[in-house]
C-alpha cells in the first residue's frame, strides 16, 4: 500500500477539524454518544477526502526523479539507434537520422 502524501495528510486533517468543529456548533449536543457520532463522521469524511485526492503521477514512491525518469524515456527511445546519431541527436535540434551533419 502506497504511503500519503503530505498534501493527503493535510486536507484530510482539516477535514476532520471542520467538520468536528461545525458539526458540534450545528447540533449543540452535549451527550458523550452524540460527540462520539460527530467524531466518528469528521474522521470518516476526512479519511475519504484523503483517499480521493488524486496522487501526483510523476513516479512518487519509486524514489526517481523527474530527470531521471526523462533520462530512462530517452534511453529507451533511443534503443536500436547508432551511437552516432545518439550523440548528433543529443547535441543538435537535427533529426537523428539528418546525415548531412556527419563528416
Amino acid at each position: 500500500m502506497p504511503r500519503p502524501t503530505a498534501a493527503q495528510f493535510a486536507y484530510g486533517s482539516a477535514t476532520v477539524v471542520v467538520t468536528t468543529l461545525a458539526l458540534l456548533l450545528l447540533f449543540r449536543t452535549e451527550s458523550g454518544i452524540g460527540v462520539a457520532a460527530v467524531g466518528t463522521t469528521a474522521l470518516a469524511l476526512g479519511l475519504l477526502v484523503a483517499v480521493r485526492l488524486p496522487r501526483h503521477r510523476g513516479g512518487e514512491g519509486t524514489g526517481r526523479t523527474a530527470t531521471a525518469d526523462a533520462a530512462s524515456r530517452t534511453h529507451h527511445a533511443l534503443e536500436g539507434v547508432g551511437a552516432r546519431e545518439r550523440v548528433a541527436a543529443g547535441r543538435s535540434s537535427a533529426p537523428a537520422n539528418d546525415h548531412s551533419l556527419r563528416r
